[in-house]
């Protein structure tokens, strides 16, 4: 991963890719996007009919039905972001710390951005109180925030927000005629689904909310970019569609017609994909909490993981002893632990935390194995925790984090 330019580690102006699955294709995505191959005319800026009539039947089966001319699709989240940002002006703020491709992009335009502290049980939504005061702050300080970015369910944090708390930083963003960008990129990876509620920000404000869904997430590999928007039925709407597809129509920015026609497919949720997400999921949440086990047993602290591929660690308890092995900030972490798991370990500096908390991301798509066949057994297997790749994974990350609790426990002064 390509370091920054001194001032200690410098500015990070890019972050790490959303974690992948880590699985081999579905057959049947396979078998649709080769059918459209042939086809030698691209797909409409936007999204053609097939795309967008997809987009909105996915939208509707989760209360966040989008009209005709509310729908739009775009190569990836990222454009789509690209977009709003563009298409909405003023200043952008984001919970800190957020995902790591939400930033770069209002930072590309000459946005300022500005990050907002989260409540303590969760990430991906602003304190409500912190974002009043930020947004007076900025406002006082000549700007002009106009765009909230957020997510329900959460990358990196791997959290859900409980209802109650979103509802209550909606209704601070709407009070100050913020406009709201929900990334629901993770909202179908819910570990547990039917224990877990998770609501929109479109169904509390529907007038004011684009939900922002990349289709990486859970219907599409990570290597075929897709993802579709769900514009406010308002006034607001129609202008935003306008100018977001200005945008996209100067960046020449459409989703491959082979790759549109497996969005399509994917996006009406058929059997196969169905099965697949479910079984995608399962795995992901075990691994995730076996994950999860193995840090706090370590010493360090992390939330229970909700929804995701992914484990946000806080490894601050352990700092003296990372110190004594030259581990001053994230930045540091990353490369300490990413050389001794063989496996990405992004700081939270990357997601616009604080560069001297001592926090990673860890993903579960590396600890599945080295090899498709590896991959595709953890996905069939009703024990993937006891598979020799699983297990010497585990056993490896075990390793690492207890040789500095170890160390930690030692230098500890006597009671």
């Amino acid at each position: 991963m390509r370091r920054t330019e001194p001032e200690d580690h410098g500015p990070v102006r890019y972050g790490p890719p959303p974690p992948p699955d880590g699985l081999p294709v579905l057959p049947e995505l396979a078998d649709v996007l080769a059918r459209a191959a042939p086809r030698a005319y691209g797909e409409p800026v936007g999204g053609g009919p097939e795309l967008l009539d997809a987009a909105r039947g996915y939208e509707e089966r989760r209360g966040t039905p989008a009209g005709p001319g509310r729908a739009v699709a775009a190569p990836g989240a990222p454009a789509l972001l690209l977009a709003l940002t563009a298409a909405l002006g003023g200043d952008v703020l984001v919970p800190r710390p957020c995902a790591a491709w939400w930033a770069p992009y209002a930072r590309l335009l000459g946005r300022p951005v500005f990050h907002v502290a989260t409540p303590a049980e969760c990430g991906g939504v602003p304190d409500p109180y912190a974002l009043l005061e930020t947004v007076r702050r900025v406002r006082a300080e000549g700007g002009d925030p106009r765009l909230l970015v957020l997510s329900v369910a959460d990358d990196p944090t791997a959290t859900v927000a409980p209802p109650e708390v979103l509802h209550e930083a909606v209704e601070a963003a709407a009070g100050e005629g913020l406009h709201l960008v929900s990334d629901e990129t993770w909202r179908d990876t819910l570990h547990a689904p039917h224990d877990t509620v998770l609501v929109s920000p479109a169904e509390m404000l529907p007038g004011q909310v684009t939900v922002v869904t990349d289709l990486a997430g859970a219907l599409l590999p990570g290597g075929w970019p897709a993802a579709v928007a769900r514009l406010p039925a308002s006034a607001v709407g129609d202008d935003l569609h306008a100018r977001v597809l200005d945008v996209l129509t100067a960046l020449d920015a459409r989703v491959a017609a082979p790759v549109a026609a497996a969005a399509a497919y994917a996006l009406t949720e058929p059997a196969p994909v169905t099965a697949r997400v479910t079984a995608t999921v399962r795995l992901h949440a075990r691994v995730a909490h076996a994950l999860h086990a193995t840090v706090v047993a370590a010493g360090a602290l992390a939330l229970p993981p909700r929804a995701g591929r992914h484990l946000y660690a806080d490894l601050g308890p352990l700092r003296e002893a990372l110190a004594a092995r030259g581990v001053a900030d994230a930045q540091d972490l990353e490369d300490l632990l990413t050389t001794r798991l063989g496996m990405p370990a992004p700081g939270g500096h990357r997601f616009g935390d604080d560069l001297g908390a001592l926090r990673v991301r860890l993903s579960t798509g590396p600890l599945l194995g080295a090899t498709d066949a590896e991959r595709a057994e953890c996905l069939t297997s009703p024990t993937p925790l006891e598979l020799p790749q699983v297990q010497r994974a585990l056993v490896l990350l075990r390793s690492v984090l207890d040789d500095l609790r170890d160390d930690a426990q030692r230098w500890e002064p006597p009671r």
